[in-house]
């Protein structure tokens, strides 16, 4: 058996840019961080031929196929035909999170699949291998709305400021935080869960039909991360890194209608009334995990304003993608 394991994200900023059909045009960058939550795959040997089907799925579902034709599960289908696997596997998935919560999870997913199944096969590739080959199955096999970080994160790890040039081209920069400065930091983050769930590539569609007429403000939400950079790295009050998540959520908020409801505004102004400095809504938008960045002192204060939703804390500079069984 063969177990994979794939790290969730958050971004901070930078989000919107890492789609090509931006960054090929005015370059894109984010400023991100794999977290301590994950997601598994698991490939096993499969005797087919003692059995009347020749590959085993188990997620939600449990699929019986004999061809890959006959998988109904889209990622599973394309990543098994991408690395010409036609039987004896058996495959399932684990998660600590759900899915369409603005995490990652679904290019999480691909990229501990991918991984999986290449180790299986005995092949090795590097972190930049899987991120390319995940991203060229999520956005030209199963022709997704998705950016181009989730895949990175995921295979790379670590807290990271990422620049995009094409698809295949883009560099990994590791920020160079103090382990008291990432604690510190992480003492200043709560995720409230707004229990909307949703596919990011179908928020993502609206966004990228108003590209050009957003260009702009993208460019800006871009340079945020070369800022949220420098408060990390020059030693300036943390306090500066929640002003800015305030306005790269301002930011992202009028991009499209479709990223924000009345719902979710009211929930971004209760944290701030409660204390958070700033925050944004984790992913595409519509939903998801909202992110909030409150001073230690105000943190019971914002737990007590959402004792009634799912909150969560986490671990920031996670390492990438992994083979931890084999």
């Amino acid at each position: 058996m063969i177990i994979a394991r794939s790290p969730l994200r958050v971004s901070f900023f930078g989000g919107g840019t890492d789609y090509p059909e931006h960054f090929l045009k005015d370059g894109g960058a984010v400023l991100a961080t794999a977290i301590d939550k994950y997601l598994y795959v698991t490939a096993s040997p499969f005797l087919s031929r003692l059995f009347d089907y020749s590959i085993r799925l188990s997620y939600r579902n449990v699929e019986l196929v004999r061809r890959h034709h006959e998988i109904e599960h889209r990622v599973f289908r394309e990543c098994l035909k991408l690395c010409d696997l036609e039987k004896d596997i058996e495959l399932q998935t684990m998660a600590d999170l759900p899915a369409f919560t603005g995490l990652g999870s679904s290019s999480s997913f691909t990229v501990a699949l991918l991984h999986a199944l290449h180790s299986f096969k005995g092949e090795f590739l590097t972190p930049h291998e899987v991120a390319c080959e995940a991203i060229h199955v999520e956005r030209h096999l199963l022709h997704e709305n998705v950016g181009c970080q989730d895949q990175v994160i995921a295979a790379f790890g670590g807290f990271n400021l990422v620049e995009f040039r094409s698809e295949r081209d883009f560099e990994v920069q590791r920020i160079p935080v103090t382990p008291d400065c990432l604690g510190r930091l992480e003492r200043h983050l709560l995720l409230v869960f707004t229990g909307i769930k949703r596919k990011a590539s179908d928020v993502a569609a609206g966004q990228l039909a108003k590209r050009s007429r957003n260009a702009g403000t993208l460019r800006e939400m871009r340079e945020m991360v070369y800022r949220g950079f420098d408060i990390l790295t020059s030693g300036r009050r943390l306090h500066n890194f929640g002003e800015l998540l305030h306005h790269a959520w301002l930011a992202k908020h009028s991009l499209d209608g479709g990223i924000s409801n009345p719902e979710i505004d009211e929930l971004y102004e209760r944290g701030r009334k409660a204390g958070a400095i700033g925050g944004k809504l984790l992913g595409a938008g519509g939903g998801g995990f909202m992110l909030f960045f409150v001073p230690p002192a105000a943190r019971p204060k914002l737990q007590k304003a959402f004792r009634n939703w799912q909150t969560l804390d986490v671990r920031l500079n996670a390492p990438g993608s992994q083979i931890i069984f084999s």
